[in-house]
């Protein structure tokens, strides 16, 4: 049985890479950090800690002005914002979408009320889900997706 803390490592749990002949072990990654490529980092950043509450976590400049990061805190996770580079094959999304991000909230109906009327493009109303929990779907400024969810029975 393997052990549910999120500190556990691979060596403590025996883990080992299949696909190595040298019996390798894999260290367990000690954070993730979302990354976003935004066309407008500063207007990405603002709309984020607007339309879905998230805190501020900077916009940062080269020498010469030009915005090259930023930062916001969703909980305890820190998404990046990251310019559009075409040199790195990092190109701003569109409405095809493979991917997104759940944020868990306290109050997932509050939250889509929030996020609507700051201009959150709305992609799905809050539903309760067959896998318990209540959520809604929508893109935010630059086109990323988002759900936000509050498991059921976790409102008081």
């Amino acid at each position: 049985m393997l052990p549910s803390t999120p500190l556990s490592t691979a060596r403590e749990i025996g883990v080992k890479r299949p696909d190595r002949k040298l019996d390798r072990i894999v260290p367990m990654p000690s954070q993730t950090i979302p990354l976003l490529i935004c066309r407008d980092i500063q207007a990405s950043h603002d709309f984020l800690v607007n339309a879905f509450g998230f805190r501020a976590g900077g916009v940062f400049r080269d020498g010469s002005g030009r915005v090259v990061h930023g930062e916001v805190q969703a909980g305890d996770t820190t998404i990046w914002l990251h310019r559009v580079a075409t040199e790195q094959k990092l190109e701003a999304a569109t409405d095809v979408a493979s991917s997104g991000l759940v944020i868990l909230v306290d109050d997932v109906d509050a939250h889509f009320v929030q996020a609507r009327s700051a201009g959150a493009r709305v992609e799905s109303e809050p539903a309760d889900q067959p896998y318990g929990q209540r959520e809604y779907g929508v893109r935010d400024s630059e086109g990323h997706r988002w759900w936000f969810a509050t498991p059921l029975g976790s409102k008081g």
